[in-house]
């Protein structure tokens, strides 16, 4: 049964092989949608992220394509000002918001909008949210079909000559000024569209943490669920084309594209395709269920992550390849070691997220390109906890807490790895990464502490290690 909104009352059919949250399982979920506490430093930390982190991304980008990825600095007190002035001119004359950037940003945005509205997918049922009664919200999962749509439009449009892929790196700067407004607007904007409209749930009272935490859990624009859309349909996109930019204009120039080059391509595919293809898994993750849409994720999808992982790819399109280049044995290893990491990542996520819907009385999964050997667990074993939910204590999860984060860092890290020592700012993705992860994983293991109890306890000790089995 469903409704307009996209919502249906789950069903249990009486089956004791699917989940039902147990009365004292909803008081914790109701305890856990209140605001009981500041996270990220509270309302001063996260103004300073909202202001240092757009900061930081204009300094990395200009120490790459300016200053062969140094990392430059006042040489005295008297230079402080005279080195603030050359920044700024560098972000005034190379990352103005010009019409070009205006056209290609927002044209991506509302052609991936367009597309999810009205390409056909597979429908996926989400989790029961508790602040909707457990009714469950329903998603279009067309994520696959609209990256090949968007592809295959690219690839023709370039060989057309009528946008050609080289100018997207050449405007990096000027894209990332863009992306930041838009970043920016949107989170500005859906804080005040969820107060008007009176959605907004878990709320602080402070204005500037509220709009960073974001005030509204599942905003949707007709069937499109924005949260989901941004979080496949913009960054990955963004990353992805930025390497085909890079190649387009390495084999330009040199005639040739370069195997780090390459590496690139596969690795931001590999990322774009399996958040597409493993789309109907999202709904499943805390990000969906829990996490509302601030400038925390907004931002973070419309600019961080586009702008901020691919800094090899810049360092390449703007250097000579003798600066990165390897041995045979060295690209051998780099790719076996991603490829590896991308296995793991990929069917852990699997893992996780079909057990759940096997919990909600789902056996038959959706197919699409590729399906890796073990993305199931047969016959998983589990925690059943007093809440309702249950623990996966199998397959990758049976190693540890957080396999998908291990695999998922160590694949940042080769992102990095690509280029050597040329330069350290390609690293910021893997350092960065390994700080949200830890962040993050802190931020789950005590929601979960709090939402299962002792069944938590019991839980960690059958699965002890948070990520590196024997180790962490």
């Amino acid at each position: 049964m469903g409704d307009s909104d996209g919502l249906r009352q789950r069903k249990t059919n009486g089956k004791a092989n699917i989940v039902t949250i147990s009365e004292e399982g909803k008081k914790l979920d109701q305890k856990l949608d209140q605001h009981e506490s500041y996270e990220f430093g509270g309302p001063f930390g996260v103004l300073a992220i909202m202001t240092g982190f757009p900061l930081l991304m204009y300094y990395l980008w200009i120490c790459l394509w300016f200053y062969d990825g140094q990392l430059v600095h006042p040489t005295s007190v008297e230079d402080i000002q005279p080195f603030l002035g050359r920044m700024w001119a560098h972000v005034r004359e190379d990352a103005s918001p010009n019409l070009y950037a205006w056209k290609v940003y927002s044209g991506n945005i509302f052609f991936q909008l367009f597309l999810a509205w009205v390409l056909p997918g597979f429908m996926q049922e989400g989790l029961p949210v508790p602040s909707l009664g457990y009714k469950t919200l329903m998603y279009n999962c067309n994520a696959l079909v609209s990256l090949y749509a968007t592809m295959g439009t690219a690839a023709v449009l370039h060989y057309y000559e009528i946008f050609r892929l080289t100018e997207i790196i050449d405007n990096y700067g000027h894209l990332m000024s863009v992306a930041m407004i838009w970043g920016f607007g949107v989170s500005f904007g859906m804080y005040f569209i969820a107060i008007a409209t009176g959605t907004q749930m878990r709320m602080s009272g402070n204005f500037i943490y509220d709009v960073f935490m974001g005030a509204s859990l599942n905003p949707r624009i007709g069937p499109v669920d924005l949260k989901m859309w941004a979080e496949v349909r913009i960054p990955w996109v963004i990353v992805f084309f930025l390497a085909v930019s890079g190649a387009c204009k390495q084999y330009e120039t040199l005639g040739y594209v370069t195997p780090n080059m390459a590496f690139m391509c596969l690795a931001t595919w590999f990322y774009i395709n399996a958040c597409a293809k493993g789309e109907e898994c999202i709904p499943q993750t805390w990000d969906m269920y829990h996490e509302k849409w601030g400038f925390m994720v907004i931002f973070w999808n419309f600019a961080g992550v586009p702008f901020s992982y691919v800094y090899s790819v810049v360092y390449m399109a703007s250097h000579d390849p003798s600066k990165y280049k390897f041995s045979t044995p060295t690209y051998v290893i780099l790719y076996t070691t991603l490829c590896t990491a991308y296995y793991i990542w990929d069917t852990a996520m699997a893992q996780k997220s079909h057990f759940k819907m096997q919990t909600q009385g789902v056996y038959t999964f959706r197919k699409t390109f590729p399906q890796l050997p073990g993305n199931t667990v047969k016959n998983p074993t589990y925690v059943q906890t007093a809440h309702g939910n249950r623990l996966l204590t199998s397959g990758w999860w049976g190693w540890s807490r957080k396999p998908n984060y291990v695999a998922d860092w160590i694949m940042s890290l080769t992102w990095g790895l690509v280029i050597g020592a040329a330069t350290p700012i390609p690293y910021f993705y893997s350092v960065f990464f390994i700080t949200v992860l830890v962040h993050r994983c802190g931020r789950d293991f005590e929601r979960c502490a709090v939402k299962y109890g002792k069944d938590w306890e019991r839980y960690c000790k059958v699965v002890p290690y948070k990520f590196i089995p024997y180790i962490y």
